[in-house]
């Protein structure tokens, strides 16, 4: 093997444990919770060394953030992949936020784990959140200012405070689900969801 060959081999070696000890974190937090999770149980799950955990990442708290900011990529894509651009944007987000639930729902102990125990980090999950959140609105905004098409109701610019203030409260409808032990339900949460952003977008917003 040539030396460009032995370093591709090694970078795809990496990669590969990186992403087994990510799969083996979202398994066991999602079934012991975050605080009970262990490296010793990582790296059994994943099948690695624990030298290979610490090649990765300093802490178990820095693989969970690890997977936290992955899976929420993984969630952002999930809308992004949804958006049916020849449509108008109240569609665009509704079935948006469909697929986003549903996207949730699909692991209902991982969604509670991320959800939960973010707040458990101190400032370095404050500061994840924040990205995830910020990224969210982002999102949000470029949908709803964006769109071509004419609006069937009434529209004005959503802002981005207000389009923080739409996934702070979706951020909280997924917590009181979890709370209720509603997680594999979340596509339920659709329909109030969307009704946040409309009423957030609507030009008669006066006599609210």
């Amino acid at each position: 093997m040539n030396t460009v060959a032995a370093l591709d081999h090694l970078k795809q070696l990496e990669h590969e444990h990186r992403t087994r000890l990510l799969q083996a974190m979202a398994t066991v937090a999602a079934d012991k919770g975050l605080a009970l999770t262990t490296i010793a149980d990582i790296v059994r799950a994943a099948g690695v060394s624990k030298r290979t955990f610490y090649e990765h990442f300093d802490s178990k708290e820095a693989c969970f953030l690890a997977l936290y900011r992955a899976a929420s990529a993984s969630a952002l894509r999930t809308l992004r992949e949804a958006l049916k651009t020849d449509r108008p944007w109240q569609t665009q987000i509704e079935q948006a936020l469909d697929a986003y639930f549903e996207h949730l729902a699909a692991g209902p102990g991982l969604v509670r784990v991320l959800f939960v125990d973010i707040h458990h980090l101190g400032p370095e999950g404050l500061r994840a959140r924040r990205e995830v959140m910020q990224q969210l609105a982002d999102f949000m905004v470029s949908t709803v200012n964006g769109a071509a098409l004419p609006s069937a109701t009434p529209l004005r610019a959503i802002s981005p405070a207000m389009a923080m203030a739409a996934v702070g409260g979706i951020n909280e409808l997924v917590l009181q689900a979890i709370e209720q032990g509603n997680a594999a339900q979340l596509k339920n949460l659709s329909l109030g969801a969307g009704e946040i952003v409309r009423v957030l977008t609507h030009a008669d917003l006066a006599g609210l």
